[in-house]
């Protein structure tokens, strides 16, 4: 995929916004970053979508900032002038799409029926903006529409909120949803940018899922490892199941069969996608030690953090 459609896919939610007042762009974008999105589509349904484009990637050049509901090559030269990287569109106008082009500039246009996704793939379109989303069908139109469709990708976008989100990203042809529910007009009015912030960080939470998965304690031993177990089972009644390189205590406590990786052992987070986790702890800083990178069927299963807690490593393992 494209450069910006490959960071669509690491981002996963696309905050879709309308803004009145271009006075509003810049603490926008600066409590859509410190939320964990430093991404935007400004809807060009508002005369401000311009200016409010030009001061967010002025004020945030890092900001992935894009221009929404085009429906003209003009709205694309002004979007394009603003310093917009991508563009989007509400339906597939042949026309636009090839504008767009020509351009040199990445655009994702809405389909919702498999005439619209021919459409598109004849233009050479590879993802596509699935658009209006719930009132379409849902993720269950998109799973039909992937079926004939293999090589299409989808972008879901209309309806998209906190209780139905990981359904469409859960599933492997959606790269991203487009959602507006954490950056609604009313917060944006009432200058309300610490609910935003508040609200895009509990999207990403939601989005990534992370949880306990198990510890892992070092032994010396398979035999101190299966001992151990056992113990836990007399005391708890967590059922020990003996493997090749551990024991386990019910499902949440490993014994190691030998001093593993971490000083005392280790601590597994599991996720709905270990490639937007990567993604997202990065941006707060955190390094992985990709030699421990597991990788199948294309996507990232497992990999390990470079920093221990408390003499305890730590990994991401998909769930």
């Amino acid at each position: 995929m494209n450069e910006i459609l490959n960071k669509f896919s690491q981002i996963g939610i696309i905050p879709v916004i309308k803004l009145d007042d271009a006075k509003d762009a810049v603490p926008l974008a600066k409590a859509l970053i410190d939320g964990g999105l430093p991404v935007a589509e400004v809807t060009f349904r508002t005369a401000a979508a311009k200016e409010s484009i030009k001061k967010m990637t002025e004020a945030f050049p890092e900001m992935l900032v894009g221009a929404g509901t085009v429906l003209t090559t003009e709205q694309v030269d002004a979007a394009i002038e603003a310093g917009a990287k991508f563009i989007v569109s509400p339906g597939l106008n042949p026309k636009i799409v090839k504008y767009c082009q020509e351009k040199g500039i990445v655009i994702t246009p809405g389909c919702s029926s498999p005439t619209d996704i021919e459409v598109a793939l004849e233009l050479g379109l590879e993802v596509v903006k699935f658009f209006p989303a719930e009132a379409s069908g849902g993720i269950a139109k998109i799973k039909a529409m992937a079926a004939p469709y293999t090589g299409v990708k989808f972008m879901p976008t209309g309806g998209v909120n906190a209780k139905n989100l990981n359904d469409y990203l859960g599933f492997n042809k959606v790269i991203a949803c487009g959602g507006s529910y954490m950056v609604s007009d009313a917060l944006v009015k009432e200058g309300k940018f610490d609910e935003i912030e508040r609200l895009t960080r509990e999207a990403v939470a939601t989005m990534l899922a992370f949880d306990l998965k198990h510890i892992g304690i070092n032994s010396d031993s398979a035999c101190e490892a299966e001992k151990t177990a056992r113990l836990f089972e007399t005391m708890f009644n967590f059922t020990t199941k003996v493997g090749e390189k551990s024991s386990f205590a019910g499902t949440q406590i490993e014994i190691m069969n030998t001093q593993g990786r971490g000083k005392k052992g280790h601590i597994a987070i599991s996720t709905n996608s270990v490639e937007r986790a990567m993604y997202h702890l990065g941006l707060r800083g955190v390094e992985f030690d990709m030699d421990t990178l597991k990788i199948k069927d294309g996507k990232a299963q497992f990999v390990y953090l470079k920093e221990e807690f408390l003499g305890f490593a730590v990994h991401l393992t998909v769930k």
